[in-house]
C-alpha cells in the first residue's frame, strides 16, 4: 500500500465509482502469488501503480522490470486487462480518466469480449464500444 494507491482510489471514490480490491492475490493456480495493487475481480481490470519511475525504482531496473512484464504477460493469458500508472499520471487525473473509460465500458458493453473503447470526448470520459462480434452471435 502507498500514498499514491490512496490518491488514486480517493479520486475514484469522489468520481462514484466502484472501488477497487486492494493487494488481490492472483495465478496462484500456477505456483505464483502475485498481487494487483488495485482490481476489479468481477470485471478482470488490474490497476498498477508504478512509484519511483524517475527515481530508479524496483520497477524501472532490469530484474524488477522483467519480473513485472512476466506478471503482466501471464495476467493478459489470463484474460485480465491490466492498467499501469505513474504518479504523473496519478496526480494529472488521467489514470483516473482511463479508469473511467474502462468501468463504465464494462457497464455499457457487459464486459463483451472483444470489445474495445473508443472515447468520445476526451475531457468527459464518455465512452462508446465497438464489439468484434455482432450482438445477436450467442
Amino acid at each position: 500500500m502507498s500514498a499514491l494507491e490512496d490518491e488514486l482510489i480517493g479520486q475514484i471514490a469522489l468520481a462514484g465509482l466502484p472501488l477497487p480490491t486492494r493487494e488481490l492475490v492472483f495465478a496462484k493456480d500456477i505456483g505464483r502469488r502475485w498481487r494487483f495493487d488495485l482490481s476489479w475481480p468481477d470485471r478482470m481490470i488490474a490497476a498498477e501503480v508504478e512509484g519511483g519511475t524517475w527515481s530508479g525504482g524496483r520497477h524501472t531496473r532490469g530484474s524488477g522490470f522483467e519480473k513485472d512484464c512476466q506478471k503482466y504477460n501471464t495476467a493478459t493469458e489470463m484474460s485480465w486487462r491490466v492498467v499501469r500508472f505513474t504518479a504523473g499520471l496519478i496526480h494529472s487525473g488521467e489514470a483516473l480518466s482511463v479508469l473511467k473509460r474502462l468501468l463504465q465500458a464494462e457497464d455499457i458493453d457487459g464486459g463483451a469480449s472483444g470489445g474495445c473503447i473508443i472515447p468520445r470526448d476526451g475531457r468527459n470520459g464518455e465512452v462508446e464500444t465497438k464489439s468484434s462480434m455482432p450482438r445477436d452471435v450467442p
